[in-house]
């Protein structure tokens, strides 16, 4: 008590500021017992007392660290084949040879006949097919729109975000579009005058507004620009470094310039997390304890001999290969290899540890991390190492939980890339009177109506393709499906197209008296 008055008359500061500290652990006492005080927020428990948890805005947890992730995201995908086949596994059952557009309008809104609708469809399909089946919709000549779509998928998992800028050129006669596409990776979006792998967390553009990691927004927090960069930051490219600040929507149009595909995980995120993130640490780990495994199995299989004698080996013969003999001690060179003989010094001995190579728990320890590392990327662990030894049930329910996963993501991806650019295309369809649409460039809810599609991609797949046909025939009997729904699902092809041809067929096999009519 002596030393408390001392200290409030020497310095009443430091005084109030004990009097705080005491008054704020008490209070912590008498409400240790309440809610996650004694649960994941306690400060007693053992197991918690070294777990510091710091948590941040998500420029400062995720854009500052955002360019390391990528490059051990990409350096995993080639050197790690457990990385490679969730990357792969994405892309093939999400994407495949591309998703493939159906129009779908809403026929009774625009006042046409259900004829009318398919015709319209039919011919915006086939104009649609001329554009994005040539390699001029890209802007570098490399790709069709099917092939983009697997890039862009790849690099938006790979870096956790990607970018399409729209480019136009001169329409030719080979190609009536002006509408390009150019695809770039993450790390062109960038500050401008940044280097590679920094983040400014208060950078701010000539007009006031912030930018993010090359995203500026407004007070808002609302996305305008976006600063992208002639090249990679972290290239050895020789090139100047410049920066091009394209606005997101153009303001007479009111059609996007650049197309941003990412997943959020946080509000007011602008920038995304490659998706091996979660488990780079596991991953890395665990390739590297299969490339020692590796190692070591080969070693223990490669049978060389060690020679000691008196005078090192000079008056040996040895009828073998000039390759299967060394005197290592001349050289100092000691190597292990097929039939491999070395010749020591006199003095000289080896001694070779038992490698017990392979080690019989490497499958089991190996598959246990595959199970936690599919669990948080929502892959099955039998899909993604490829392998089905459970019976059919569990197989089955291992290929339905993975199908609502990739319809979610091949959602967002429709929804960010394929929807938008179906959109822009249209519209110039529409402005240079290629495609009749009469009230698109007008009106808001109807340019809406004539742009409603489907995205078809690959099917589900089937164990039993008996099984799931019957289902599928239960199911469009009993009216909880279609025809054309269940066609899309089981292989992902075209009703009505396959009546055509059905009927195309019939006729055939009659005129040849293969099938009598009917």
């Amino acid at each position: 008590m002596f030393l408390e008055n001392l200290i409030a008359k020497i310095n009443p500061h430091l005084a109030e500021k004990r009097q705080k500290s005491r008054m704020k652990l008490n209070y912590l006492k008498s409400v240790q017992n309440s809610g996650y005080s004694e649960g994941g927020a306690s400060r007693r428990k053992n197991a918690l007392k070294g777990f510091r948890a710091n948590s941040y805005s998500p420029l400062e947890d995720i854009d500052v660290n955002l360019d390391l992730l990528r490059q051990r995201s990409r350096t995993l995908f080639m050197t790690s084949p457990i990385a490679a086949s969730a990357i792969k596994l994405n892309r093939t059952n999400m994407i495949g040879a591309g998703l493939k557009l159906k129009c779908r309008i809403d026929s009774q809104l625009l006042g046409l006949s259900q004829e009318q609708a398919e015709t319209w469809e039919r011919k915006t399909e086939k104009e649609f097919a001329l554009w994005a089946g040539s390699k001029h919709c890209d802007t570098l000549g490399l790709n069709d729109f099917y092939e983009l779509q697997s890039i862009a998928f790849i690099s938006w998992l790979l870096n956790g975000d990607a970018f399409v800028l729209m480019d136009y050129e001169k329409p030719t006669p080979y190609m009536p579009y002006t509408l390009r596409l150019h695809l770039i990776e993450g790390d062109r979006i960038s500050n401008p005058k940044s280097s590679a792998g920094y983040v400014s967390l208060n950078q701010k553009a000539e007009n006031g507004n912030r930018i993010f990691n090359g995203i500026e927004v407004d007070n808002k927090g609302k996305i305008v620009a976006y600063y992208v960069c002639n090249t990679y930051q972290n290239g050895s490219m020789l090139a100047k470094k410049e920066w091009i600040r394209v606005q997101a929507i153009g303001e007479k149009t009111g059609i996007p310039n650049v197309l941003h595909i990412m997943e959020a995980e946080r509000a007011e995120q602008y920038r995304g997390v490659p998706y091996l993130a979660p488990i780079i640490v596991v991953l890395r780990q665990l390739t590297q304890y299969t490339e020692a495994e590796l190692m070591a199995a080969v070693i223990n299989g490669i049978f060389s001999v060690f020679i000691t004698t008196s005078d090192g080996g000079e008056n040996m013969d040895f009828d073998g290969s000039i390759e299967d003999f060394q005197k290592a001690y001349e050289t100092g060179d000691y190597q292990l290899g097929a039939g491999l003989i070395n010749y020591l010094a006199p003095g000289e001995d080896i001694k070779m540890a038992d490698a017990t190579r392979p080690n019989v728990n490497f499958d089991t320890f190996a598959s246990a991390m595959c199970k936690y590392m599919g669990a948080a990327l929502e892959i099955p662990y039998e899909v993604l190492i490829k392998s089905f030894n459970n019976n059919y049930s569990a197989s089955r329910a291992a290929l339905l939980e993975l199908w609502k996963y990739i319809k979610m993501r091949r959602s967002w991806f429709i929804n960010d890339f394929c929807q938008p650019i179906y959109e822009i295309f249209l519209a110039e369809a529409v402005a240079s009177g290629r495609i009749q649409a009469p009230g698109f460039l007008k009106d808001p809810a109807l340019k809406w109506a004539w742009c409603k599609a489907e995205w078809n991609g690959p099917a589900q797949g089937q164990l039993d393709p008996i099984k799931e046909a019957t289902a599928a025939k239960i199911r469009v009997e009993q009216g909880f499906s279609t025809r054309e729904r269940e066609t899309v699902e089981m292989n992902g092809g075209d009703f009505v197209g396959n009546v055509t041809q059905a009927e195309m067929e019939n006729k055939k096999m009659i005129q040849a008296g293969l099938k009598e009519k009917q």
